[in-house]
């Protein structure tokens, strides 16, 4: 018997309060604040969110998310970003891709990829250096139609979502840049190639648009990303070798700053980090370093992220860490 007071009715008449009693009482989260990037090496047959949640699980996080989905059918580089590192994910999505993938010529499909039904074939078979004469022509800014199983959306519905139930609708060109496109390798069925583009860029459109060019139909049979802004596959981590390594898993998270990589630093005071904290603009003295995109740090420590200008670093997040 604790010391707690029995349940009965209050003194002056009350009836206790039936909801208030009904109501149990929340669980504490059991999980931990970590921060910091994992670059994991997704494997086929894994949705992305999948990935997060093992990842979630395996380090006990509170807060994770990625930086760009791949495809279950795709493997690869997936930035997997937790805590306070899940602020820089759209500075990591902004950043180039690159991607190497195997084309099937033949056949087109209706997801582009080998999920999808086959909607048009062709006897005809490219020769390498076909292939090679065309590639060109998708190098640059190029204006590329999303596949019509796409996360892109319509009329605030996903376009994947729609084409599952027989939707009809169309998905407007736009402008994305492609840095490189190479033929790999090529035999009498399909060709490898690899591509490192701009953000909004689908592999998936480029096999069909090079197919279509070609006269020949395509699509994607295998695709793996190699790297995802300033992560790449070398350094990548598999999931299956996690669980059952607690050094790895140590070793594997990275910190905060690993997806700022690709931006300048600029190095401030602790006054300056203040400044920061505070939400205010922080004043540059003496000449600034140079203008756009930066990010800031007191002795090592991430203090916040965003751009100088006229002689002013203005942050667009700031991180709650201390030095």
């Amino acid at each position: 018997m604790t010391g707690d007071a029995p349940d009965q009715a209050p003194s002056g008449g009350e009836k206790p309060d039936r909801e208030a009693r009904g109501k149990r009482p929340q669980k504490r989260s059991t999980r931990v604040e970590v921060n910091g990037w994992i670059n994991l090496d997704k494997p086929v047959g894994v949705t992305s969110t999948q990935a997060v949640g093992r990842l979630k699980f395996l380090f006990n996080a509170r807060k994770a998310g990625h930086a760009g989905t791949l495809d279950p059918l795709a493997s690869g580089v997936l930035p997997v970003a937790f805590g306070e590192a899940t602020k820089t994910v759209p500075i990591v999505q902004d950043g180039a891709k690159a991607y190497r993938f195997r084309v099937r010529w033949g056949e087109e499909s209706a997801t582009d990829d080998a999920e999808g039904e086959i909607v048009a074939r062709s006897e005809k078979r490219p020769a390498a250096a076909e292939i090679e004469a065309l590639l060109p022509r998708f190098v640059g800014l190029v204006q590329q139609t999303p596949p019509t199983f796409s996360a892109i959306k319509i009329d605030g519905a996903r376009a994947y979502d729609l084409a599952r139930v027989g939707e009809s609708f169309e998905i407007a060109s736009r402008p994305i840049t492609v840095y490189r496109l190479a033929l790999m390798s090529a035999d009498a069925n399909s060709a490898v190639l690899e591509a490192e583009c701009g953000k909004g860029a689908y592999v998936r459109a480029i096999a069909r648009d090079l197919g279509r060019a070609l006269g020949c139909y395509g699509h994607v049979i295998e695709l793996r990303r190699t790297r995802v802004g300033p992560f790449d596959a070398a350094s990548a981590i598999p999931l299956d070798r996690l669980p059952d390594d607690n050094e790895l898993m140590a070793r594997a998270l990275l910190p905060l700053q690993a997806g700022l990589a690709e931006l300048p630093l600029l190095p401030i005071d602790r006054n300056g980090a203040a400044t920061l904290r505070r939400g205010q603009s922080l004043l540059l003295r003496g000449a600034s370093p140079h203008q756009g995109p930066a990010w800031a740090a007191c002795f090592g420590t991430p203090v916040a992220f965003g751009a100088i200008e006229d002689g002013y670093f203005m942050s667009m997040r700031v991180f709650n860490t201390k030095e």
